[in-house]
């Protein structure tokens, strides 16, 4: 290759591609550093064989669905701390879609809401369930009043069990709409 043709191919280099192969060069860089240090030990032969002693296993059932799959998961000082699947669940039969496989991630989520949050001078604020429940239905009742019971649509989900969507759907008629849903349409 001559000259300008490499020039031209130099060129070439956008900023996207630039920042790709920044990226891919900063992380080859950070890894090779901890690689190259005492920072991580080899671990003892009865960390592999048991990495969180005094964990006790429970069997349970996957809450990602309402199929039910079985779920053998290990607890230590009530900390989910990691998973299998149950061999000998009848619905599951020793497997799990990748749903039920990344529960464990779900339920560990930092991002995970575990209280009721409200939106004041566009901060969240942490306020009580009674406080969130009283506010919410005020809403819905006056949206109800002033258009009428069809102004909501209720969405079914997965995780329902029968019992639970026969509520479910109690609750839309006493709302007084057929406006009900399943979320797997959508």
């Amino acid at each position: 290759m001559s000259k300008d043709e490499l020039k031209d191919i130099s060129l070439k280099l956008g900023r996207r591609n630039f920042l790709k192969l920044a990226s891919i060069g900063a992380g080859i860089g950070a890894t090779s550093m901890f690689a190259s240090t005492n920072n991580v030990r080899e671990a003892t032969k009865e960390e592999i064989k048991n990495p969180f002693p005094g964990s006790k296993k429970v069997k349970t059932i996957c809450s990602i669905c309402s199929a039910g799959c079985g779920v053998v998961a290990e607890v230590q000082n009530g900390v989910w701390v990691r998973q299998d699947v149950a061999q000998d669940h009848p619905i599951s039969e020793g497997s799990h879609c990748c749903k039920g496989i990344d529960q464990i991630d779900l339920v560990k989520s930092k991002q995970r809401v575990k209280h009721p949050l409200k939106k004041v001078d566009g901060k969240w604020q942490r306020i009580s369930w009674k406080q969130a429940i009283e506010e919410i239905s005020e809403k819905m009742l006056k949206l109800r009043a002033e258009n009428g019971p069809d102004v909501a649509m209720f969405l079914g989900s997965a995780k329902f069990n029968l019992q639970q969507a026969f509520y479910f759907r109690k609750f839309a008629a006493m709302w007084g709409t057929n406006n009900i849903d399943h979320v797997a349409r959508i």
